[in-house]
């Protein structure tokens, strides 16, 4: 079992290890960094949902409020590991990236909480850039060779995606009405909720 240290470089982490470390320890804590939209239709219980954008505006505050076993997860691991990257640039070198997201640990028999239905933003972002690809290929057909440009626009967009470990188009379609949660997270409801580890307590005391 892999089990954090300052020396340890962050690790994947299988949902069968989160699995055991539910039961086996009481400092764990789980940030799941989807939007809150997604976090409604499933999560994992027990979970804080702390969306990426909000994590990366306060992750200094964050992470003080962290211990040492801290599980980031999203739909597929790419936001998770975008969370990652920010936390170790300011000194939390700690925290594990769960394999497979939320729809891995559920399909590992983890026990998660199922709300309303909807697409992940990864699902949107793969049916926006098809769908655009195709008006492209289609319009440049039947209306004018220059509509074709869009679908090259649309596929350096996503090579600049992947190069970068960014996603422009995820973040605009974040913004839509539909994946709006009735309630969107914010520092206080978030942050400012998650439990401060006992050695900050004594720390402060």
């Amino acid at each position: 079992m892999t089990s954090p240290s300052k020396s340890t470089a962050v690790t994947a982490l299988a949902p069968e290890t989160l699995r055991s470390w539910f039961t086996e320890h009481q400092d764990l804590v789980v940030i799941d960094v989807r939007s809150a939209a997604e976090f409604e239709s499933m999560h994992i219980r027990g979970s804080y949902n702390v969306p990426l954008p909000l994590l990366s505006e306060h992750t200094d505050e964050l992470a003080a409020r962290l211990g040492s076993r801290v599980v980031l997860v999203c739909q597929s691991g790419v936001r998770a590991e975008q969370a990652r990257q920010r936390m170790t640039a300011v000194g939390i070198d700690t925290a594990h990236v769960l394999t497979g997201g939320v729809p891995g640990f559920a399909a590992a028999g983890g026990d998660v909480v199922i709300g309303k239905d909807r697409w992940d933003l990864e699902r949107q972002v793969r049916l926006a850039a098809g769908s655009l690809v195709m008006v492209g290929l289609v319009g440049g057909k039947f209306l004018s060779p220059k509509v074709r440009m869009l679908a090259g626009a649309i596929g350096t967009g996503l090579t600049f995606s992947a190069a970068t470990n960014t996603c422009a188009m995820g973040k605009a379609l974040s913004a839509m009405p539909w994946n709006k949660a009735a309630k969107e997270p914010t520092r206080e409801s978030a942050i400012l909720q998650l439990p401060v580890p006992a050695a900050a307590e004594d720390a402060a005391a």
